[in-house]
């Protein structure tokens, strides 16, 4: 028996979440397929070790939109965003710097490295951050297409407004971001290690690039976006974790009629005419649909759901050219304690609310990339950890914590023909090995831990070589560009086909804004 909707979209991920609760908002009737047997995709929450529960894959908040938390009303429907108090600690032999959300703080710290980055950091944050905000408002709308027409040549025209408004100096700031090195980029503002490979990290996380390639530092401007309550810049984490964020959008959707199943993977999209007619899901049904939005990686959607002969022949190479490893290696961790870390000893707990950080220069991250290409994975990695649970006292039992390892360089293929399910238990104790040497207790203090590999990763999340990106977030892959050239719009190939997922613009991370942004697209092709 066939069902008939508006709208189906495959993916109940933040971003499929996002855009069907816009498209329900607007009055479309919509159907929701998932896969799994939980909503939101990597933006989840799982009790890992008894008692221990984290987010599973995704682990910050920051560059969740505010606009979305307004529009799907997400607060009203459970969820609760608590800005992370403290800053950053990156991890030195023997040393630390330490820079909290005190200006003078901060500059005091980096002047005992060096006092003339102490007198830059100011000028440096203050420029990022205006580049950012222009940027920003090209977030929230669709890229123009090449060759896309006059209705394309104005969004062009719109988007270069956003630049004029930027004065002389941020659009030379804005052309080095985008076409220079991060290595380059902050060797010419800064002399001290440890600042640069604290900063540096921003530019490798996801991506999986070493720090002298060209064009890397324009990930410092992605992590730039973000926002939490109003605060340009600041971080922080969801109560209840990752899950809370997809769980308040579930709710929105559902409340506005959204019909939500899981454990339905969808085989392919039915088309007719040049024109998509509905799915077809695992289990032989047919569902017909107006049209379709895939929140799935470019490639699943192109080359599995879709015919991929309805791709020119140039296309179908750039398809099968996407490049996809944001090199990622995921561990939860469940504590029994607080890790005492050496350089800290009577510093108190302050620093566990922010991002604890093990790149203590740009040499490090490059070995580390290096090492990735040689053997699969860095023998010293980088490595971004928080400790929700200082904040969020749901997430462990009484006296104990869960912390996560978000860590980098891992290819997506190991050499020799070994498989991450043979090599991930030894890589997770290099890392464990790796965080006992800032602080000898962690190891003893380790009950129980979740290893996601980029192969696991790949394999519960259906994201194309572990990558938490959708692809990589180079510029060749970026803007109008992304995922193809022709295709910046959300439309597909196929009439009535969308793409919702991160694999569109603006990319990864948690912002709900591909969704966004797709609905918008679909609506307006609607009327």
């Amino acid at each position: 028996m066939k069902q008939e909707t508006d709208v189906i979209v495959i993916g109940a991920g933040h971003n499929g979440l996002t855009c069907a609760g816009y498209l329900a908002r607007a009055g479309l009737k919509v159907k929701m397929l998932e896969a799994r047997s939980v909503v939101g995709g990597a933006a989840v929450t799982e009790e890992f070790h008894p008692g221990f529960r984290n987010s599973v894959y995704s682990y910050s908040v920051s560059l969740l939109h505010p606009q979305v938390i307004t529009d799907l009303q997400l607060e009203q429907h459970g969820l609760e965003i608590m800005e992370r108090p403290a800053g950053t600690l990156s991890l030195l032999d023997n040393d630390h710097l330490l820079l909290t959300r005190d200006d003078a703080q901060a500059q005091a710290e980096i002047a005992r490295f060096s006092s003339r980055d102490a007198q830059r950091i100011a000028e440096f944050d203050n420029e990022i951050a205006e580049v950012a905000m222009a940027l920003r408002a090209l977030a929230i709308q669709a890229p123009p297409n090449f060759g896309g027409g006059w209705a394309d040549a104005w969004t062009l025209v719109k988007a270069g407004n956003v630049f004029r408004k930027l004065s002389k100096q941020h659009q030379i700031v804005l052309a080095e971001l985008m076409t220079k090195s991060l290595g380059d980029y902050l060797d010419a503002w800064f002399e001290g290690e440890a600042l640069k490979g604290v900063l540096g990290l921003e530019g490798v996380i996801g991506n999986f690039a070493e720090p002298y390639q060209a064009g890397t530092a324009y990930v410092l401007l992605h992590h730039a976006f973000g926002e939490v309550k109003g605060k340009a810049g600041a971080w922080g984490i969801a109560r209840g974790g990752m899950g809370a964020i997809s769980e308040s959008m579930a709710s929105f959707a559902r409340a506005q009629g959204v019909e939500i199943e899981t454990d339905t993977p969808v085989q392919k999209i039915i088309t007719e005419g040049g024109r998509a007619r509905g799915v077809l899901t695992a289990d032989g049904r047919e569902i017909t649909a107006k049209c379709v939005a895939a929140n799935v990686h470019p490639q699943i959607l192109l080359q599995k759901l879709l015919d991929e002969k309805m791709l020119e022949p140039p296309e179908q190479r750039r398809i099968e050219g996407y490049r996809s490893h944001s090199a990622t290696f995921r561990m939860n961790v469940a504590l029994s304690e607080l890790p005492q870390f050496t350089s800290m000893a009577g510093r108190g707990e302050e620093h566990f609310m922010g991002a604890i950080e093990v790149s203590p220069s740009l040499q490090y991250i490059q070995n580390a990339y290096y090492d990735a290409r040689q053997q699969g994975w860095a023998k010293k990695p980088v490595i971004s950890m928080q400790v929700p649970s200082t904040q969020d006292k749901s997430l462990a039992p009484e006296g104990g914590h869960v912390a996560s390892l978000f860590c980098q360089h891992f290819q997506r293929h190991l050499p020799d023909g070994r498989s991450w399910d043979e090599v991930k238990h030894e890589v997770a104790d290099m890392i464990i090995d790796t965080i006992d040497n800032y602080a000898p207790n962690f190891k003893a203090s380790v009950v129980g831990r979740q290893i996601k590999s980029p192969l696991d990763i790949e394999r519960d999340l259906n994201m194309v070589g572990g990558d938490i990106f959708h692809g990589a977030l180079h510029l060749d892959q970026f803007y109008s560009l992304r995922p193809l050239p022709g295709y910046a719009d959300y439309k597909m190939p196929v009439d009535g086909v969308y793409l919702c997922g991160s694999g569109a613009h603006p990319g990864g991370g948690v912002s709900g804004l591909p969704g966004r942004n797709a609905a918008a697209s679909i609506i307006s092709h609607s009327k």
